[in-house]
C-alpha cells in the first residue's frame, strides 16, 4: 500500500497540471460555434451542459464536509485525503472540459477596447488565483503537503493563522479569483451563461460551506476573524458579511486547530 500511496500522490501532481493547461482554453473561450442548431438539439446540449457543471460543482463540495472526510477515513488514510481530493476535482473537472457541448447561441459579444479590457482582467485573475493559493498553501489545496510530510515520515501539525495580503480585506480571495475566470468573457454564449450561473451559486454556497468547516476545525479564532472581515467586499449582511459574534457557531461544534 506504500508503494501505492506513492505513485498515486506523484500521479495526482501530473494529473493537477494537465487539468491547469486544459483549464486555461477552455475558460478563455475562443471563437463561438457558426451555424444554426435546432430548439431540441440546444435543449439537449443544455441539459448536458447543466449536468456537466453539476457534476463537477457537488462532489467538490461534499467531499470537503468533514461528515464525508470522518466516513471515508478507514478507505483513505489521512495524509492521502488531500491527494484523493484534488483527483477527484481533477477528474471531474476533466470530464466537464472535454464533454462540454458548445451551443451555437451567442447573447452577447464585446469588441474593440472593452473585448481587450475583459481579456486582460481573465489573465490577470490568473496571477490573483495562484498569490491567493500561494498564500494558504498550493501545496494543501493539491494535496502535496501532506502527502510529502507522510513520506518523510514527518508529522504535519498546522495551525490556521489569518493570511495576509487580501485576507486582510476579505475572506474569500481564492473563490473571488476563480469568480474573475469565470465571469470575465468577451463573448457570451448560452452554454458559457449556463455555466456562469452555475458555478456563480456553487461559488456562493461554497464560500458559506467553508466558513463553517473552518469554524469546525479552527473554532474561536476564526470566529473572531469572521467578526472583523466580511467574506467579499461590500458584502454588509448575510453568512458572507460580517458576523456577530453572538450570531456564530455554537461552542459545542469547536474542535481544536
Amino acid at each position: 500500500m506504500r508503494f501505492f500511496w506513492i505513485v498515486f500522490g506523484v500521479a495526482t501532481q501530473v494529473l493537477f497540471a494537465l487539468t491547469v493547461c486544459r483549464l486555461f482554453p477552455f475558460l478563455q473561450g475562443g471563437t463561438p460555434p457558426h451555424g444554426l442548431c435546432p430548439l431540441r438539439l440546444v435543449l439537449v446540449r443544455l441539459g448536458i451542459d447543466f449536468l456537466l457543471a453539476v457534476q463537477f460543482a457537488i462532489p467538490h463540495s461534499y467531499l470537503l464536509l468533514p461528515q464525508t472526510r470522518e466516513r471515508l477515513k478507514r478507505l483513505i488514510p489521512g495524509p492521502q485525503y488531500g491527494c484523493f481530493f484534488c483527483t477527484m476535482t481533477c477528474l471531474t473537472l476533466l470530464l466537464t472540459i472535454e464533454c462540454w457541448q458548445p451551443i451555437p447561441v451567442t447573447l452577447w459579444s464585446l469588441h474593440g477596447v472593452a473585448r481587450q479590457g475583459v481579456r486582460l482582467a481573465f489573465l490577470l485573475s490568473w496571477p490573483a488565483l495562484l498569490y491567493s493559493l500561494h498564500l494558504t498553501g498550493l501545496g494543501y489545496q493539491t494535496g502535496l503537503t501532506p502527502w510529502w510530510a507522510w513520506l518523510r515520515g514527518r508529522p504535519l501539525v498546522r495551525r490556521w493563522e489569518r493570511p495576509g495580503g487580501p485576507y486582510r480585506y476579505f475572506r474569500h480571495p481564492i473563490y473571488l479569483s476563480f469568480l474573475g475566470l469565470v465571469w470575465f468573457t468577451p463573448t457570451m454564449t448560452l452554454d458559457r451563461a449556463m455555466l456562469t450561473a452555475v458555478w456563480t451559486v456553487y461559488i456562493f454556497v461554497g464560500s458559506v460551506l467553508k466558513d463553517r468547516r473552518l469554524v469546525h476545525y479552527v473554532g474561536d479564532s476564526y470566529r473572531a476573524y469572521q467578526a472583523r472581515v466580511p467574506g467579499y467586499p461590500f458584502l454588509r449582511g448575510g453568512p458572507l458579511g460580517r458576523i456577530p459574534q453572538g450570531e456564530l457557531v455554537s461552542p459545542r461544534s469547536r474542535v481544536a486547530a
